[in-house]
């Protein structure tokens, strides 16, 4: 079995839960790979010999991202929208309706080959594991499709069936569909089960009755909850000990309570706000509780058009009071603990070699150089993309 070291690494970020700091920073480090595992992390003067040697000149290596909350399977495109939001028109959840009709008239292949080309343009931006979700297709075959599509690019995928009410139909009647034949149809294909718990999409009792009927089949659960004002998504999130539930905008003492006792991960994704014009979540507050936090895109035609994990870390900086460090590590092992995977997300010996070679030499730069293309290169199980 082929070994590949890289050495002469400025910053290296590990994410190593033993290390006395978060981000478990090795400088002058170096990394050897076997296997498509991280076989060895230390001082690059004392690193093992290696079959392939790579200089990193000094810069930073960091894992790869976890994007845990992507919505890629999708036709059309949603841009007038967008414009119209700023000029002015408020958010809400209908728009996704729009979406749900282009999916629907998509072919399998042009389907699938929008996925690809978002994940490669994730990949390029240094995302090593994406979650990709069902929801644009509302009926029994186009959600299966979707994730049928979805399980081609990744092994996270999410039914989300429980979208928003196609436009037409009786909310109970469908809400049977979502809990019934859809998700016999869509379980073999998935891992986790979502709702949209919010008004406009579904209530608490709806989505109770979801996520219970999804996990009798043994998909674990998540939730959309809290975007679009107060409501009962975290809360329920909470009490059903679910690992992550995602947007978190808009949050009462109760709710930051229920999170930090309960563990649940709060996954903030600051490209809806960017994109909306909404208020963005309150990291800090979050974080001075106890709570886990975790970034994500939440890549999607309507609310979040953006696959830039680097512009997430960024944001959460500037606009959400996470320090660099804290939203380094929400984007990389925060996204893995929202997957409920320790895998991926750091650098430690036996994790997956996913790695980031970015061409600066901190972690830091990813804030503080904000919009720069600063990936140098990418390995995924450790292969370098492109090979």
């Amino acid at each position: 079995m082929s070994s590949s070291v890289i050495t002469n690494i400025g910053e290296l970020v590990t994410n190593d839960p033993a290390a006395p700091d978060l981000l478990g920073i090795h400088r002058d480090a170096a990394v050897v790979v076997e296997g498509g595992q991280v076989a060895w992390v230390g001082p690059a003067l004392e690193a093992p010999a290696a079959d392939t040697y790579l200089d990193a000149g000094g810069r930073a290596v960091i894992p790869g991202f976890v994007d845990s909350h992507a919505h890629l399977v999708f036709a059309g495109d949603r841009a007038p929208e967008f414009a119209a939001r700023m000029a002015g028109t408020p958010y809400a959840a209908g728009g996704i309706r729009t979406t749900v009709a282009a999916t629907r008239a998509a072919t399998d292949e042009e389907l699938t080959g929008r996925v690809a080309k978002l994940v490669a343009e994730m990949r390029r931006q240094g995302t090593t594991t994406v979650e990709i979700k069902s929801g644009y297709g509302l009926t029994v075959r186009d959600e299966a499709r979707s994730l049928a599509i979805a399980r081609q690019f990744t092994d996270d995928t999410t039914y989300l069936g429980a979208h928003v009410v196609p436009e037409g139909s009786d909310p109970a009647e469908y809400l049977a569909l979502v809990t019934g034949p859809m998700l016999e149809a869509c379980a073999p294909y998935a891992r986790w089960v979502d709702v949209f718990c919010e008004r406009g999409a579904f209530d608490e009792d709806q989505a109770r009755a979801v996520l219970a009927a999804g996990a009798a089949v043994g998909l674990k659960g998540r939730l959309h909850a809290n975007q679009l004002g107060p409501g009962p998504g975290v809360r329920l999130a909470a009490e059903l000990g679910l690992v992550a539930v995602d947007h978190c905008t808009y949050l009462t003492d109760d709710d930051v309570a229920a999170l930090a006792d309960s563990g649940t991960i709060a996954t903030l994704l600051p490209g809806v706000e960017f994109s909306t014009r909404q208020p963005y979540p309150d990291a800090r507050r979050l974080l001075d509780a106890g709570v886990r936090v975790a970034i994500a895109s939440d890549c999607n035609p309507g609310s979040s058009y953006t696959s830039s994990m680097p512009l997430c870390v960024a944001l959460a900086v500037r606009e959400m009071r996470m320090t660099p460090e804290e939203a380094t590590y929400a984007a990389t092992a925060g996204g893995a603990a929202a997957l409920g995977r320790d895998d991926v997300g750091r650098l430690t010996v036996g994790s997956r070699a996913d790695l980031v070679l970015l061409d600066a030499p901190s972690h830091v730069h990813l804030a503080y150089r904000p919009g720069v293309p600063l990936v140098a290169g990418a390995w995924v199980a450790g292969t370098p993309l492109g090979a």
